[in-house]
């Protein structure tokens, strides 16, 4: 769902910074990282076969939060990662359910390709508060034979869906037909779907502005971008080890980390030249955006979080089917409160007045280059151990 990759100052004047993506990064992650995107083996239990695909959803900051039991038999229970939160950019752990949601939407679309029918059953033994997860079980889920149960066509994307950084084609319009079949892809879960292309500007702009004063907000705030910096995964060792969080792989910031010039320890102020060419490129990426979409929610419960990242995925699918690319902006809906007013700006702007509506997801949609997939842990690491 939101893996920015940062880079910074460093050695006193070289500055290698690109806002949400790598100014001209070709470099791929190695392919044990992402040996994942080839689709599962073939499995004696089907529900490995089925948590192999679920394992390539969307998450924030590629975190995967995700934590599977497989101890009784014919039964499969999603708890959440506590090791695995953002609990300063995502203090109350939204976007985490969302990608718990995500994860499931996955899920169920790979049971119904073996004619299986997914009972989920959300939160068993009560949901989280409003706070943070517990240990308590997200779902648990039983897989069951059905003949009426039919595929979806949206499986057949989920090996192709990578969330999209770059700048967008700014000649080049989302046509209705790819905002129809998203708005047909959302249907199943209750949420407003909208969107707004350039045949509107004036509301575009509107959409870009926000967009940048979270990211400058975020960028700007020392222990959100420090979040960030933790998760930072800086050339192919890296990266193949951790198989998560945000990927680096410029050559020049890869060589700069291992001569030790390259200072992940604390954030850079909001003047320096790391700090504002991040907010430069970011703008340049939102300037080429033409399109904007969001899913706004009645309420905001775990459930409905849940709910959210299912028709999130669903819509991205879609939109790959489409040929189109996709990036969340998070930023403007995240809730520390430096960011308040990005927050209420962005409500008010979609008509999602508070608190009986919430913005779920925000996300820059068009036409752009085809990017390579994000690393995965692969579903081995994501067991409980027993």
């Amino acid at each position: 769902m939101d893996r920015r990759q940062f880079l910074r100052i460093a050695g006193g004047g070289i500055v290698l910074a690109a806002g949400a993506g790598v100014a001209g990064c070709t470099s791929n992650p190695p392919d044990e990282a992402i040996v994942a995107w080839q689709g599962p083996r073939a499995e004696t239990d089907v529900r490995r076969w089925v948590l192999g695909y679920a394992i390539l959803a969307p998450h924030s900051h590629n975190l995967q939060s995700w934590l599977v039991d497989l101890s009784v038999p014919d039964e499969i229970t999603l708890r959440c990662d506590l090791n695995r939160l953002l609990p300063e950019t995502d203090p109350y752990s939204r976007q985490i359910m969302m990608s718990h949601g995500t994860f499931l939407e996955l899920l169920d679309l790979a049971a119904r390709e073996r004619g299986l029918r997914a009972d989920i059953a959300l939160f068993p033994e009560g949901a989280f508060g409003p706070e943070k997860p517990d240990q308590r079980p997200v779902a648990r889920i039983r897989l069951t034979p059905d003949g009426a149960v039919k595929p979806d066509p949206l499986f057949a994307q989920i090996l192709q869906r990578h969330t999209n950084r770059q700048a967008y084609d700014a000649a080049r319009a989302v046509p209705d037909s790819a905002w129809q079949a998203m708005a047909q892809a959302a249907q199943p879960h209750p949420l407003r779907f909208g969107y707004v292309g350039p045949e509107a500007p004036v509301v575009i702009a509107r959409h870009r502005a926000i967009a940048a004063e979270a990211w400058r907000i975020e960028l700007s705030t020392p222990r959100t971008v420090m979040e960030s910096y933790r998760l930072l995964r800086i050339g192919n060792e890296e990266v193949a080890r951790h198989r998560d969080g945000i990927t680096l792989l410029d050559p020049e910031v890869v060589w700069l980390n291992r001569m030790g010039m390259f200072d992940r320890s604390k954030a850079p102020a909001p003047d320096d030249l790391a700090t504002t060419s991040q907010i430069e490129d970011f703008g340049r990426k939102l300037t080429s955006t033409q399109g904007f979409l969001w899913l706004v929610s009645d309420g905001n419960t775990r459930e409905t979080q849940i709910s959210a990242g299912r028709a999130y995925v669903r819509v991205q699918l879609a939109a790959t089917a489409h040929g189109i690319a996709m990036q969340p902006l998070q930023q403007a809906l995240q809730e520390y409160p430096e960011v308040a007013q990005p927050y209420r700006g962005i409500h008010q702007l979609l008509q999602a007045t508070q608190p009986a509506h919430t913005v779920q997801m925000w996300a820059r949609v068009g036409y752009a280059p085809a990017v390579s997939p994000a690393p995965r842990r692969g579903l081995d690491a994501q067991l409980v151990k027993l």
